[in-house]
């Protein structure tokens, strides 16, 4: 049997399998370590060893890669929160638990929570966005909804009682990333954010 011919110097194969997992994986690797803007298209195609073409299968510009690892994020976080999540709890339990939740995906994912909450990404991927939003920040606001109807808050539109829970975790969270506080302290701050939110600063 004749040997196979070697492959030509320079020559990189085309094809990796699910390759485009294995971009988003290697970008989020880059994001991690180097930040957004030092994703190449062509650096991650050398990276995982494929032709500098093959990743225009899948992405068409880095732009398409931004926000493909932007929704996985919000896959990855709304998994996070729904497993997290107990329906069952009165508001202030709940709302600490899924704070909690949230508090340990931002901290863990800085980078890629940074690039989620961008507003650069292209209108063709704006309905996709929205239901990834709504599968984070849509199960917070059922949560405040609930909470009303048991008459556990106040009245009013939950939509905006939900911005006011979701700025202060954020907040928290941001807090954390930037080493304002340690990942232990923000951990135990989430039950006094909770109780304010709950119960306000005004003395009883």
């Amino acid at each position: 049997m004749a040997p196979m011919p070697a492959e030509m110097p320079g020559t990189r194969p085309y094809h990796h399998g699910d390759l485009r997992s294995a971009l988003l994986a290697a970008a989020e690797r880059t994001l991690r370590d180097k930040g957004a803007a030092a994703l190449s298209l062509r650096e991650l195609a050398r990276d995982l060893g494929v032709s500098h073409a093959a990743p225009g299968r899948h992405f068409k510009d880095k732009q398409a890669l931004l926000n493909a690892l932007a929704l996985a994020g919000y896959d990855r976080m709304a998994e996070v929160l729904e497993a997290a999540d107990e329906p069952g709890l009165p508001l202030q339990d709940r709302l600490t638990t899924l704070a909690r939740a949230y508090l340990g995906f931002a901290i863990d994912n800085a980078e890629l929570l940074e690039l989620m909450f961008a507003r650069k990404h292209e209108p063709d991927a704006a309905e996709q966005m929205a239901a990834a939003i709504d599968r984070t920040v849509g199960a917070l606001e059922r949560a405040v909804a609930a909470a009303q109807q048991r008459g556990e808050i106040i009245d009013g539109d939950p939509e905006h009682l939900t911005l006011v829970v979701g700025t202060a975790l954020h907040g928290l969270a941001s807090f954390a990333v930037t080493g304002k506080f340690t990942t232990e302290a923000a951990m135990a701050a989430v039950t006094e954010l909770v109780h304010h939110l709950m119960h306000g600063l005004k003395p009883r």
